[in-house]
């Protein structure tokens, strides 16, 4: 709606009303922010299992940091244009997550941070037990939102933690167990697995058809 205000001279101001959000801020952002988070944990995953030789951490970068970080990073900025706080939030934290992983494994193999050899396990659990807090403090928060999305939430929960265990248990040289780092990868991809799941859902949703059950929260 436009308002004309006509001054004595003649001349007129005109104010414009907010007006819908239409066009490009429409539509449904989860779509972009799942199919980024799957593509990061697919790689992820696969690199923890064995696919790439042991010890080849930069080996998914490419995919989780020019596609998950930065994907999940647009889905938040759509989120937050939408007034979609709570999943702005998430999305969020999660591009933080895989673009931290990122900077964290490049800073340790080109020495960005200074830190020493003898420090690097200790860094890298720094860095996992922080996250495992950040990511339980929002599983507790999805208790009341359908249970699928709880269940990705407390799987990434069990990743960060079979991954802390196992550079908690590491040999005499300093390797970390690489049972759990492939219990990890499992957990991983199973994640990445209900995370499809979602994305299909959203797509579902996004193409004008039926909803797919997301199951029920656990708490009311």
């Amino acid at each position: 709606m436009t308002t004309v205000d006509a001054t004595a001279g003649g001349s007129a101001s005109t104010q414009e009303a907010p007006a819908a959000v239409i066009g490009p801020l429409a539509g449904d952002p989860s779509i972009l922010g799942l199919g980024s988070f799957i593509a990061g944990s697919v790689a992820l995953g696969l690199a923890l299992v064995g696919v790439v030789p042991a010890g080849v951490l930069g080996a998914p970068l490419a995919i989780i940091l020019a596609a998950t970080a930065l994907g999940l990073l647009m889905a938040t900025i759509w989120c937050a244009a939408l007034g979609q706080s709570a999943v702005a939030a998430v999305f969020g934290i999660f591009g933080t997550f895989w673009l931290s992983y990122a900077v964290l494994v490049l800073g340790l193999d080109h020495n960005w941070f200074a830190i020493t050899v003898t420090a690097v396990l200790a860094t890298v659990r720094l860095f996992l037990l922080t996250w495992l807090i950040v990511i339980v403090m929002l599983t507790l928060c999805t208790l009341r939102l359908p249970s699928a999305f709880t269940a990705v939430f407390a799987l990434v929960d069990l990743a960060l933690l079979l991954l802390l265990l196992a550079f908690e248990e590491t040999s005499p040289l300093g390797v970390p167990s690489s049972g759990l780092l492939k219990a990890g990868g499992y957990v991983v991809l199973l994640f990445a697995a209900i995370g499809v799941y979602l994305f299909f859902g959203a797509a579902r949703t996004g193409t004008g058809g039926k909803p797919v059950p997301l199951g029920p929260p656990l708490m009311h």
